[in-house]
């Protein structure tokens, strides 16, 4: 179940990159999150889990949501919609562990083994080695894969890592398909009044887009959350975590196969070295909760 839920989580970036053809990003995932609510608000009145009671509560959950869902997805998908390869826009958003370990410092008051900070080197090292093979600094901020795209992906990088945080902080009561809910609800404002403000909200409603949509919407705003509850209930949350080092690996797989995205060997190399440096942190940060 745990490597599962990974392969389908690796699809999201797939699916940005089959969908933003036909509708501008903004666009697109406001179109995603209402088909997600349709389905998500009717599940959560027939299983009758309760709604959060508190105000204060609503707005926290609120703030995540346009971290967690609207500043992540919406930096993903305007940075792939601007020429990032989707294998490399993975790999970015993946280093999200050693960022969250780097604020939870100052932040939470936890303080860095020297493996994490070592897994934290690793991380830079290889990230640094990647762009160092792919970005073309002559490009301009706003053309192809130049740093518009770097801005928006490394934007998506600080969306889900600070909303980590905030919800590790704010929001421990949430129930979580309520929780999730309320997440959606936020994120489809704030990207909807992105669409309304920046976009032209044209979509070309071709068949490719409409399975991209179902799928995004069924299989990983739906389906992956009730497996997520699944593992969660089994005990496995904490090998989910360490196995969401795989997700950039996975998605550069799916990119070759499907768009012939392609890293070179130094890409490669700082591919493996920023994973393994995701691993130290993660591992190590296990291995202390357990002791």
């Amino acid at each position: 179940m745990p490597v599962l839920f990974v392969l389908l989580w690796s699809t999201g970036f797939i699916g940005a990159k089959f969908g933003l053809p036909y509708a501008e990003p903004f666009t697109f995932l406001f179109i995603r999150f209402i088909c997600t609510l349709l389905l998500l608000v009717p599940l959560v009145m027939v299983m009758r889990v309760p709604w959060p009671t508190s105000p204060k509560l609503w707005g926290h959950i609120a703030v995540t949501g346009c971290l967690v869902h609207g500043t992540y997805l919406g930096g993903v998908f305007y940075g792939i919609y601007l020429g990032m390869p989707a294998g490399l826009a993975s790999l970015l958003v993946g280093l999200q562990p050693l960022l969250t370990a780097a604020c939870a410092g100052p932040l939470l008051g936890e303080a860095l083994t020297k493996r994490q900070w070592l897994g934290l080197v690793l991380g830079l090292v290889g990230i640094s080695l990647v762009l160092g093979s792919k970005l073309d600094p002559s490009e301009s901020l706003f053309d192809g894969f130049g740093l518009g795209a770097l801005f928006s992906v490394t934007a998506a990088l600080l969306g889900i890592s600070i909303g980590t945080l905030y919800q590790k902080r704010f929001c421990t009561r949430m129930p979580l398909l309520p929780g999730t809910a309320i997440q959606y609800m936020a994120a489809a404002l704030l990207l909807g009044s992105g669409a309304l403000l920046f976009e032209t909200r044209n979509v070309d409603w071709t068949t490719t887009f409409m399975l991209t949509l179902g799928w995004l919407v069924l299989i990983l705003s739906i389906s992956a959350i009730l497996l997520l509850m699944a593992l969660i209930k089994k005990g496995e949350a904490s090998r989910v975590a360490s196995l969401f080092y795989l997700v950039p690996p996975v998605t550069a797989l799916q990119a070759w196969w499907l768009f012939d995205e392609r890293l070179p060997w130094l890409g490669l190399l700082g591919m493996a070295i920023a994973i393994f440096g995701v691993v130290l942190v993660v591992k190590t940060a296990q291995n202390s909760t357990k002791a």
